[in-house]
């Protein structure tokens, strides 16, 4: 199928032929009738697919110009980034039409964007919180709104905008069109499609947790961060094809931690990102991983989820994500528009439980390297990664011997003594990855 035969308008095909696209992606060519029949809809599908063009293409085709100043179209997206890329995206399908359309997130003046606000428009791209503080003041009326698409809810809810969300909700008129782009479904989503949807159709694309067939997964196991820093850079300088690397950290300090080893080591070819920066900071750094002035990029999963970044040559999982269905968003920010793509992760001994949760997920096994021999392998841990000591009299009063007989103590009966496993969070971890491997033994019998 070509977009020509979506029933598209004449400035939609010409912008489109602009941009030299000529064949919708599944999820653009299964989720166009159902929103141009005016149904709630919840779509399915992994990062890269093509989401966002999915639902602006229905959404243009039927927005009728109008002069009124309130906002017909609503899209909320959980992160800054995101709404400013999503913008863009509208700016590229409307040279040829007269649509009014805004980003609107905080960190940024509210009085100026009242004023656009107030100025009138047909759409807004937002953040919950910007979006519900404008709403407050009344200036920002969303009794108009006709269609309704909240993106990457999954993330949007497990980063606790429930309660904005629900609220915004709660603003809009009964009669509208929700539609709802996610890559995972869990409980929470579950509730809100139930309470605020109305007998959606759901449109899945890809079967959740299966990576795309084009990323090549490999794997290290790695003992602590240091280790981790010196293998990264092995990998950088020995490998000519790791020309545009998106690094994963799972906290923000981690991956300010991780720049300040790597600027030492690849000076100005290295940017991070992450919800503590300043705007300016995180727009400029996608921007110069994007012009490739920049070869690695550190990020969170918050900061890179739903972005739309080109030709990423490698991703690193500096370390696992707890998360599995983050590991699969992950690697998906690889291997797009059917280009080959690697992934790689470095795992320590506590993140062997989170592969394996991960491994059950894709039900297939990510395959181990062993660490290259020029790999200097560190015996220096950071503070992170030392023992949690709950006080550290602990050792001396474990040391103080009483003598027999006298005080409360007396010898325990066996069935009372108690063996040291290596604490409670090592007996946890093995209890769990033993469960863990018995499901995987199950499903390939």
């Amino acid at each position: 199928m070509t977009f020509e035969e979506l029933n598209l308008t004449k400035p939609l095909i010409n912008a489109l032929n602009d941009l030299g696209y000529i064949h919708p992606t599944p999820v653009q060519e299964k989720t166009f009738p159902v929103i141009m029949g005016g149904k709630d809809m919840v779509a399915l599908a992994q990062t890269g697919t093509g989401k966002t063009f999915a639902y602006l293409l229905p959404i243009l085709r039927q927005l009728k110009y109008s002069e009124q100043k309130h906002p017909r179209v609503l899209i909320i997206v959980p992160t800054r980034e995101l709404v400013l890329q999503i913008v863009e995206e509208i700016k590229k399908l409307t040279p040829y039409m007269n649509v009014r359309y805004q980003a609107i997130y905080g960190g940024t003046n509210i009085n100026t964007q009242k004023q656009l606000v107030y100025n009138g428009l047909d759409i807004i791209v937002s953040t919950p919180g910007r979006l519900a503080d404008l709403a407050l003041t009344g200036l920002l009326r969303l009794k108009d709104i006709q269609k309704l698409v909240i993106d990457e809810v999954d993330q949007m809810l497990g980063l606790g905008f429930r309660q904005q969300l629900i609220g915004l909700l709660d603003l809009l008129p009964p009669k509208r069109q929700n539609l709802m782009f996610s890559a995972t479904m869990n409980e929470e989503v579950e509730n809100v499609i139930k309470k605020y949807f109305n007998e959606p159709q759901t449109v899945e694309i890809a079967a959740h947790g299966t990576p795309l067939e084009q990323i090549v997964q490999v794997a290290y196991h790695v003992p602590n961060f240091n280790t981790k820093v010196n293998l990264l850079e092995y990998l950088l300088n020995t490998d000519e094809e790791m020309s545009k690397v998106l690094v994963f950290a799972e906290t923000k300090k981690l991956a300010d931690k991780l720049y300040e080893q790597l600027e030492k080591r690849f000076t100005d070819k290295v940017g991070v990102i992450h919800s503590n920066l300043a705007q300016t900071a995180r727009i400029n750094a996608l921007k110069h991983f994007h012009d490739g002035s920049k070869r690695i990029l550190i990020a969170t999963d918050i900061m890179a989820r739903g972005l739309d970044i080109s030709d990423v040559s490698h991703v690193v999982n500096f370390d696992m994500s707890n998360r599995p269905e983050d590991y699969i968003h992950r690697i998906g920010r690889t291997g797009r528009a059917n280009k080959a793509g690697t992934a790689i992760s470095f795992i320590n001994e506590t993140e062997e439980v989170h592969q394996l949760e991960i491994e059950t997920l894709m039900n297939q096994r990510i395959p181990m390297q062993p660490i290259p021999p020029d790999v200097k392998i560190s015996n220096v841990i950071t503070e992170d990664e030392k023992p949690f000591v709950l006080d550290k009299n602990l050792a001396r009063i474990a040391a103080i011997k009483l003598p027999k007989g006298q005080g409360a103590f007396h010898e325990k009966k066996d069935k009372n003594k108690k063996i040291n496993l290596g604490g409670p969070g090592r007996q946890e971890r093995e209890a769990k990855k033993a469960e863990i491997r018995n499901k995987l033994k199950g499903k390939r019998k």
